[in-house]
């Protein structure tokens, strides 16, 4: 079963660290998740650019409205996310546990199940091609 993992930083912990500190925590990152690639469990990471280069997309007054930053303030901002094949809720935790930038205190993590949404798609198609058929 796939869970997303969606990690949480706390602003300036990771720029207040020294050049080693950073260093020696990206390197046990990168090494384990290394370790979930080639274990098959990670299927696919992305860290995001800070908060302040995002902006956040709504619907108001009938039209699109685009506003910079996230949505709500926070104490901790998203920092990235991955994906993990896991056999159920307790391996994702247990992976996720061992990971150095958990130990490390960067941050949270945290983990949702992956929606199957196979069988929405397929009922929207057929209505889909109904439609278009009339």
């Amino acid at each position: 079963m796939k869970y997303i993992c969606l990690g949480y930083l706390e602003p300036g912990k990771f720029e207040n660290m020294t050049e080693s500190e950073r260093n020696t925590m990206l390197d046990e990152c990168f090494s384990y998740n290394d370790e979930l690639r080639k274990n098959g469990h990670l299927i696919a990471e992305e860290p995001l650019q800070p908060a302040n280069t995002a902006v956040t997309v709504s619907w108001k007054n009938g039209k699109v409205a685009v506003t910079d930053g996230p949505y709500a303030e926070t104490k901790e901002q998203l920092g990235g996310i991955q994906v993990l094949e896991a056999r159920d809720l307790n391996h994702a935790i247990q992976l996720i546990s061992q990971s150095p930038g958990v130990k490390l205190n960067c941050g949270t993590i945290e983990i949702r199940p992956a929606a199957d949404i196979s069988e929405m798609m397929r009922e929207s198609e057929r209505r889909r091609r109904k439609h278009i058929s009339r």
